[in-house]
């Protein structure tokens, strides 16, 4: 089996280097066609730039390119070659204009298209991220070469259009944007289409900032219903990055679009910010959910000033994006909205993330991660940049203290406005706002890679510290530790700063940093394990739970703690407090990761446990509606299932989300059929729904449904993303003997997916249709082979590589424990 190649280049550091050291961008033209085809687009693109002269090139992935002309002259178009067209350019200004008809996407990226089952609207949204700028408009595709960008574009007559900068219809279908601030490529974005716009604005002392929100028409309703908490969350978070920074939000207009079939969670766009469009709630949401939006928005706000005020030069210092935004998101939403318990919500949602991510193979350094292509650097967007970087720079900010931190944060944005910079111009900046030498810092914590693992040996009374062995370091370590003696919990200040610390810790139960202060591995040991069955259903400290979760999970991940033991906890004390269920939470770890490998019965188990919390929390409480959902997805009966769809318990309704639910359970059990599942979605179509119903259609136990979701998975089959990762998910669900011929199968044909798919899309599609449940050495073994083949693409490699580890993991535990 040979790999295949990619059909575009990956920009290569040395050749980001060698360009910056050519060119400065004086200004980007755009002049876009999106009413002339539903499938294809014209984009006109006028780069005027300064050069020392020589050779170079510039980045452009069309469907046909019609014309290219340098300083007048006309250029062989034939010359274009994987996405890139040579150029030779003279010293001093230059002029390039290319012409172009170019696709709209269903991928997420570039110009997505999507259509709205609801009503059959059409919608656009631009995603430049990385490298998929070149897609819409030609351009030097690298983050240090910033520049204004002016957009002109032609639409239907009843869209609106809104870009980086002010925009207005200057006739009917003729959009002009002004020109905006200096932007990287990767953040030049557009979002057009018949969409509902709300407008507000938030009045400082020195004017106001005109505030924005959009959403697809049949969402209307619900971005009303939302809009007062979005414009307050959006009005309370400027206020207090003004109050650190001292600097004000510097690109306009500040519109938040939510826009359909978004892979990421939003992406912060100078003056347009996109969002998933699912973050407006059509069905009831927990807490949990409201809090993850509420950090999101605080997020792309952090990045205004950490990213695009001040950009890193290079993808190699992500850090200084995403750890920064993941920390002050965080922060600004706990310390100024009403989610003031956002920091105890982050240790379900995210720590996780982080955790098994640097335990991974393919684990990086937090900063300098060694992005040698822009590619590889597409990978690092993992738990480590964001989870681990924002706990890391938690850390340091207490160090420091604020007035240091947020003095060399400021140093750094003035110094550095609308360019580029690294983190060795922060440190420096650190400095002279009073921090002392960093170097240690930054090298243990920053520099290299992994955690360390922290355990406690009763017997001998002391904490063990352990740095992972393929990454040697010395770090020191302050967190309390939680302990319960018979008599309650009580919480000891702890320190460990060598492979083993004396510390004397009385009690039935230790749970070693339970409030997230360092960032390590804490695994309990196997008295703690057996006496939370009986504690941990009395424990009411909402961060205390969580940490005793993450300690478990920890364990379990580790093949330190026996899966029976976990769902006799589970069981005790099911966690329907951490109320939300989807992927990295712990309800879904519970299914996903533990019952696999766990004895026979432990679904029924957890099932009955799930059933208890429906009628034990209170009525309508999201602990109730957290027990539900746990029950639908450990239901086995299809008449319990079909007698939810009658009649819901009661304080729980019905509502499109459940529906879903309980249908695509149907599904999984064979206990309904494709027409059934047709009419459903008939009867009330929407985005959701078309996601949920791929997703059941490829649940069905026969082999009809398990080739439909195959076609999908090459591309025979060419279906949105979201719709391609529910495919995968329900191509797995069903008896052996119908999915075991597709192990094989994945593994032959994942590395042909590069010709269908690109960028974010590729990798998600390659995990969702890895054959996790196929808990086997001969699966392990051929995902490792596949791993080895000569020039496998790297974002397959690194999805591979990271879902092997997970299934090496799992057959640990049931190599230990049985089952």
């Amino acid at each position: 089996m040979s790999s295949v190649q990619n059909p575009f280049h990956s920009l290569q550091r040395t050749e980001a280097q060698a360009r910056k050291a050519q060119l400065e961008i004086i200004g980007y033209d755009v002049s876009l066609d999106l009413a002339t085809s539903e499938t294809e687009f014209s984009s006109r693109t006028v780069i005027r730039f300064r050069s020392a002269g020589g050779d170079t090139f510039v980045d452009v992935k069309p469907v046909r390119l019609h014309a290219i002309r340098l300083n007048g002259e006309p250029l062989d178009a034939d010359l274009l070659e994987r996405g890139r067209f040579p150029l030779h350019t003279q010293s001093g200004e230059n002029e390039l204009v290319v012409e172009a008809t170019m696709r709209f996407r269903n991928d997420g990226e570039g110009l997505h298209r999507s259509v709205d089952p609801a009503d059959g609207k059409h919608y656009i949204y631009g995603m430049s991220f990385m490298d998929a700028a070149p897609s819409v408009f030609a351009c030097f595709d690298q983050p240090d070469l910033k520049a204004p960008y002016t957009l002109h574009v032609r639409a239907p007559r009843d869209w609106v259009v809104i870009g980086n900068a002010p925009g207005q219809q200057v006739a009917p279908g003729e959009w002009e944007l002004e020109q905006s601030q200096p932007l990287s490529t990767y953040f030049v974005t557009l979002v057009a289409g018949p969409y509902h716009v709300l407008h507000d604005e938030h009045r400082l002392s020195d004017g106001v900032i005109p505030l924005g929100l959009s959403a697809r028409a049949s969402l209307a309703k619900d971005l009303d219903k939302d809009a007062d908490e979005l414009f307050t969350l959006t009005k309370q978070c400027f206020d207090e990055f003004h109050r650190l920074f001292g600097i004000r939000y510097p690109f306009g207009n500040y519109h938040q679009a939510f826009v359909p079939e978004f892979n990421a969670g939003a992406m912060e766009n100078p003056g347009c910010v996109t969002f998933r469009d699912p973050l407006i709630f059509t069905s009831r949401v927990t807490r949990g959910i409201r809090i993850q939006r509420a950090t999101t928005v605080a997020h792309e706000m952090a990045h205004q000033w950490f990213g695009n005020l001040v950009t890193p030069a290079w993808w190699d210092d992500l850090w200084l994006n995403e750890s920064f935004a993941e920390y002050m998101g965080n922060r600004v939403t706990a310390d100024v909205t009403e989610y003031a318990d956002a920091w105890a919500d982050l240790s379900y949602s995210r720590r996780q993330w982080g955790l098994v991510a640097d335990q991974r193979p393919s684990t990086h350094p937090v900063a300098g991660n060694g992005a040698e292509d822009a590619v590889a650097a597409l990978q690092d967007f993992d738990g480590i940049s964001y989870s681990k970087g924002s706990a890391i720079l938690r850390q340091l900010a207490a160090r420091l203290g604020d007035e240091v931190f947020f003095g060399g944060v400021v140093d750094h944005f003035n110094r550095h406005r609308f360019g580029n910079a690294t983190m060795h111009d922060l440190f420096d900046s650190w400095q002279r706002a009073g921090a002392a030498d960093l170097g240690d810092f930054a090298a243990q914590w920053l520099r290299t890679a992994g955690p360390d693992t922290i355990t406690y040996d009763r017997s001998a009374g002391v904490l063990l510290r352990t740095p992972p062995a393929d990454h040697p370091a010395d770090r020191s370590h302050a967190f309390r530790a939680a302990v319960n003696d018979g008599a309650g919990w009580r919480t000891e200040q702890v320190s460990v700063s060598a492979a083993s610390t004396p510390r004397p810790l009385e009690g039935e139960a230790i749970i070693l940093d339970p409030y997230d202060d360092t960032w390590a591995v804490l695994i309990p040991d196997q008295t703690t394990v057996t006496a939370l069955k009986r504690l941990l259903p009395e424990v009411t400290d909402g961060p205390l739970r969580a940490g005793i979760w993450n300690n478990l999970r920890n364990g379990f991940h580790n093949a330190a703690i026996a899966p029976t033991d976990i769902v006799d906890i589970a069981v005790a004390s099911f966690p329907v407090e951490d109320t939300e269920d989807t992927a990295r939470r712990t309800i879904a770890w519970l299914f996903r990761d533990v019952v696999p490998v766990a004895p026979d019965g432990s679904l029924a188990r957890l099932h009955e446990a799930a059933l208890g919390k429906i009628t034990s929390t209170d009525v309508g409480s999201e602990q109730q509606l957290a027990g539900f959902r746990a029950a639908i997805r450990s239901a086995e009966d299809s008449g319990v299932l079909r007698g939810w769809l009658a009649a819901t318990p009661q304080g729980i309704d019905l509502d499109l989300d459940l529906r879903w639910r309980l249908l695509g359970r149907l599904a999984a059990l064979g206990a309904i059929t494709r027409e059934e599942l047709q009419a459903a979605y008939d009867a009330e179509p929407a985005n959701d729904a078309r996601v949920a119903l791929t997703g059941a259609l490829c649940s069905l136990p026969d082999a009809e449904a398990k080739a439909y979701a195959w076609s999908v998975f090459t591309g025979e089959t060419n279906l949105p993303n979201y719709e391609v990762v529910a495919a995968g998910q329900g191509l797995w669900r069903g008896p052996d003997e119908l999915t075991a011929p597709y192990v094989e199968r994945y593994f032959a044909e994942v590395p042909d997916t590069v010709k269908v798919r690109s960028g974010w899309v590729l990798a998600t599609a390659a995990e969702a249709f890895f054959p996790a449940g196929s808990v086997q050495d001969a699966t392990l073994a051929r995902a490792h082979a596949t791993i080895d083949l000569p020039g496998l693409d790297l974002p397959l490699r690194r999805v591979l590589v990271d879902c092997a580890d997970q299934l090496a993991r799992q057959l640990a535990v049931r190599s230990t424990f049985g089952g």
